[in-house]
């Protein structure tokens, strides 16, 4: 008896051009799609880790026409220092104060009533943002 081989066009004439496109174009797919996860991944640790100091408003008190009150709390590394900026608006949304706060303390919280000193009365107090300085950890 003779065995008979079946054999497929493939096998035969070799994979097709569009085969061997649709092939290359899957393996250029999978690359960049880990390289984009590599990359989306490094800005998202850079932009986690690089966060020397970090604050949040816990409240606020309008005392007069010419002072607020906020109670700030810092987190930070130890070995940070740096400050954050503290601003004040008037009801019809214009500035009437705004002051940046050092924390130097060698600590990692620090809880804190800041005074801030207005021109008009203030309606909202807002955190702009916390910068550590460049001698800092990062």
């Amino acid at each position: 008896m003779t065995a008979v081989r079946e054999t497929t066009v493939e096998s035969r004439y070799g994979r097709s051009a569009d085969q061997q496109a649709d092939r290359k174009l899957k393996i250029i797919g999978s690359v960049l799609g880990v390289a984009l996860i590599g990359v989306v991944g490094w800005i998202g640790y850079d932009y986690v880790s690089g966060q020397g100091i970090s604050a949040e408003v816990i409240k606020r008190k309008v005392v007069s026409d010419q002072r607020v009150d906020v109670h700030l709390e810092v987190r930070k590394d130890k070995d940070v220092q740096g400050y954050c900026t503290l601003r004040a608006r008037h009801e019809d949304g214009g500035d009437v104060a705004r002051k940046d706060f050092r924390f130097d303390e060698r600590t990692d919280r620090i809880d804190q009533v800041l005074t801030l000193r207005t021109t008009a009365r203030a309606s909202s107090v807002e955190l702009v943002g916390c910068t550590a300085d460049s001698g800092g950890a990062r």
